[in-house]
């Protein structure tokens, strides 16, 4: 559970989130795409683990359980890495870099979606 008593458990994040939840827009996901994320994100679910193959810039992650609460953050995902299947997640959003750190996002939040 968070450190911080004041935390806001519920948070939204004011920005387009467009939601992959086919096979082939799981698949797809941000791969190829040419310009950064700007004020936008990528929810895909269902989903437990991402790769940055074919990316050309660095996210920020936000694997989520099914009541839409933070289990895992990473801050600054580069392209060309891989992330392991985190246990709880039943999703993931991809925002721009630097967003967990702008929206002080931590573990046990709930994002409205």
């Amino acid at each position: 559970m968070p450190k911080n008593s004041k935390l806001e458990l519920n948070l939204t994040i004011p920005f387009t989130i467009k939601k992959a939840n086919t096979f082939a827009t799981r698949l797809k996901g941000l791969m190829f795409r040419k310009k950064p994320l700007i004020q936008e994100g990528l929810w895909i679910t269902p989903c437990n683990s991402i790769h940055m193959c074919f990316m050309n810039f660095p996210i920020d992650v936000a694997f989520l359980n099914k009541n839409n609460q933070i289990v895992k953050l990473i801050n600054n995902l580069q392209p060309w890495r891989f992330v392991a299947p985190v246990t709880d997640a039943y999703s993931v959003l991809e925002l721009p870099a630097g967003v967990i750190e702008e929206f002080k996002l931590e573990i046990g939040q709930i994002l409205d979606l």
